[in-house]
């Protein structure tokens, strides 16, 4: 998307001027903007050849070698293929995987599009590399990986079908740490750099507490539960996990270690034992990582892909091979614009809709927002549209989400309920599909889930921040009135009174029963069972499994091709995505945000610099979510301020 951006700038900006700077351009052949030679006829008499410039002032001619000129390497880079490649004939084909995977990228008028690789675009390239008859190997480069464990069992299956298609897959890493290994571990020979890293500690979690934070500033989260493990507001109510955290916590990290133990030992054809053992062992240069067999040889990367591809040429390879389509890059282009619609499958088809995010009430960001947040207002019409269109037989639900407002939970939910009822509403959970993230999926037609996927937290919480002591602090006092029993329950800037939170408990314990209620309907159990099982706690997909609270483990090309075996739709059918490409008219509208009160952006940098990043990001995004009872005092979330390893 950066990249679109980036080119729509220029081409507007060239279209403009176009015109004058072609009038401006020197004499003779170093015109760069000239579709024609300066220099006349050739010698042989025909018409002089045209430089490769950038199209004269046809703005269209211009986009086109724009888009083309982005893919070209620079004068000093690599190259992108060998002497002979021809994908046409049998070939070796590069890739390289580095960053975060994960189910979209996301949107912000600072950054532009994050860096992600999206999970679905990468499986799926696999599959087509796997069904290229003239590919005979890949050579992944795989480095800084961070993607979690479900996501990385998604990739494993694309590696394993790669493979069972009598491709090679061939990896070499500078160094890995416990995600990046685990998806090596797939591949059928791995090198190192040298001096290269090996290190596998095993899975972690590091759970981070505000209270201490929030005491400093003179602020007081008061907060109230329904279940016994539904510790939500544990982060800012404590100053380290109670009990219940301890043993939920636990359950996660036993079924996570249990999946890197098996994914190693299959991988590398080790006993589960002598795993565990290398993973107690945790760090390794690359001499004694060929010793205990973690990886095969020591290697540059040019030296091992030069290796590997012997004297067939080698050439690299896109995620997205849209761009290698004539005019493709251009049809991008004139989507983004406006100037053609978005595509919409009209054939029996799928149609696959992302949630992902905290749910929010409203319409929160709209179409630019559907990336990294589930608000009713924008998802509820979209879930209608996809009901009420007969061309769409099926629905794939991917969730990826500890949940959030337990009205926006409530109207999706009665939305799923409206797909339902028209066509077959499949489930897929990605890495947290948890308290409102559960209660929209507890009504699907069937709900599939990975082994590490995190459920359940089924629950409500309810609180307010209340800042009263900070503004002190500053000098600010607060005298709120009103004629009503209740009348500043909401105004006041200081705790509940015993007579408010017994009045919020009370309607907390009645979304609960609702919520438990939908579960037990959507899950063909009674109402006391669901409650047995529920009570705040998160559930593993693997536990989830056995209570009965999942149907299948499997991802989502699982969830995929279920959907279209109830819907009747054929396997080579188009899968319609929502939400679709951003295009100008999506950017144009306002962007909102969820600021941090009472002065955090400081800590945040402070933790940052003296803690991590990534802890800075796990405080940033508890607080956003806290900063949502400010309006919404009920909620249906898990807050899992958790740095997992």
């Amino acid at each position: 998307m950066r990249k679109t951006i980036l080119s729509t700038m220029a081409v507007l900006a060239l279209a403009s001027c176009g015109t004058k700077a072609k009038r401006a351009a020197p004499k003779g052949g170093d015109d760069p903007w000239a579709t024609t030679s300066a220099t006349g006829p050739r010698a042989d008499g025909g018409a002089a050849a045209a430089p490769a410039g950038l199209g004269g002032g046809d703005p269209m001619e211009m986009l086109k070698n724009i888009a083309e000129n982005l893919a070209k390497p620079g004068p000093y880079e690599a190259p992108l293929q060998s002497a002979g490649f021809d994908p046409a004939k049998p070939h070796v084909g590069v890739m390289s995987l580095r960053g975060e995977i994960a189910e979209l990228p996301s949107f912000s008028w600072t950054g532009g599009m994050s860096d992600v690789i999206p999970l679905r675009a990468l499986t799926r390239r696999l599959r087509e590399l796997a069904a290229d008859d003239q590919l005979t190997t890949l050579v992944l480069r795989v480095d800084e990986v961070r993607a979690s464990l479900p996501d990385l069992a998604e990739l494993r299956l694309a590696f394993a079908a790669l493979r069972a298609r009598g491709k090679h897959l061939l990896c070499h890493t500078e160094g890995a740490t416990n995600a990046g290994y685990v998806l090596l571990a797939s591949c059928e020979r791995i090198a190192l750099a040298p001096t290269g890293e090996i290190t596998l500690t095993g899975p972690a979690a590091m759970p981070v507490h505000l209270k201490g934070l929030l005491d400093r500033l003179g602020v007081t989260a008061d907060f109230l539960h329904v279940g016994a493990y539904k510790g939500a507001a544990e982060p800012l109510t404590r100053d380290r996990p109670s009990k219940e955290m301890d043993e939920t916590l636990g359950a996660i990290l036993d079924r996570a270690y249990a999946t890197m133990v098996e994914a190693v030992a299959s991988g590398r054809a080790l006993p589960p034992d002598r795993v565990k053992a290398l993973i107690d062992e945790a760090v390794f240069t690359a001499p004694r990582a060929v010793e205990v067999k973690l990886v095969d040889e020591i290697a540059t990367f040019e030296a091992f892909r030069d290796g590997a591809a012997g004297a067939t040429p080698w050439g690299k390879l896109k995620l997205d091979d849209d761009d290698d389509v004539p005019g493709g890059a251009m049809i991008k282009m004139a989507r983004f614009l406006g100037a053609m619609p978005a595509p919409r499958p009209s054939a029996p088809h799928v149609a696959l809709v992302y949630a992902v995010g905290d749910v929010v009430d409203g319409d929160g960001d709209g179409a630019v927002g559907a990336r990294q947040e589930i608000a009713s207002r924008t998802l509820v019409p979209a879930l209608r549209v996809l009901a009420h269109d007969d061309s769409v037989k099926a629905v794939v639900l991917r969730i990826d989400s500890g949940g959030g407002s337990a009205l926006a939970s409530e109207l999706i939910w009665h939305a799923v309920a409206e797909v339902k009822a028209a066509k077959p509403v499949v489930v897929s959970m990605s890495d947290v599909a948890a308290s409102g993230g559960y209660y929209i999926a507890c009504g699907a037609t069937k709900i599939f889930a990975l082994d590490d996927t995190l459920t359940g937290s089924i629950g409500v919480v309810g609180g307010k921040i209340a800042p009263g002591g900070a503004l002190a602090k500053l000098g600010v006092t607060t005298f709120p009135r009103g004629p009503g029993k209740r009348a500043t329950m909401n105004a006041s800037l200081d705790p509940w009174t015993a007579d408010e939170r017994t009045t919020v408990q009370a309607m907390m314990e009645s979304i609960y029963g609702v919520f438990v209620d939908r579960v037990a309907a959507g899950r063909g159990k009674t109402h006391a069972e669901i409650d047995a099982i529920a009570q705040g706690r998160v559930w593993t997909g693997a536990d989830a499994k056995r209570l009965g609270l999942i149907d299948e483990i499997g991802g989502l090309e699982a969830a995929l091709a279920e959907a279209r075996k109830l819907g009747g739709v054929a396997d080579d059918a188009a899968v319609e995505e929502y939400p679709a490409e951003l295009t100008l008219r999506d950017l144009v509208h306002q962007i909102g945000a969820v600021s941090l009160p009472y002065g955090m952006g400081g800590d945040l940098a402070t933790i940052a610099r003296e803690l991590s990043p990534e802890a800075a990001a796990v405080v940033e995004r508890t607080l956003i979510q806290v900063a949502r009872f400010r309006t919404s005092h009920v909620q249906t979330v898990a807050l899992l301020p958790i740095v997992f390893q």
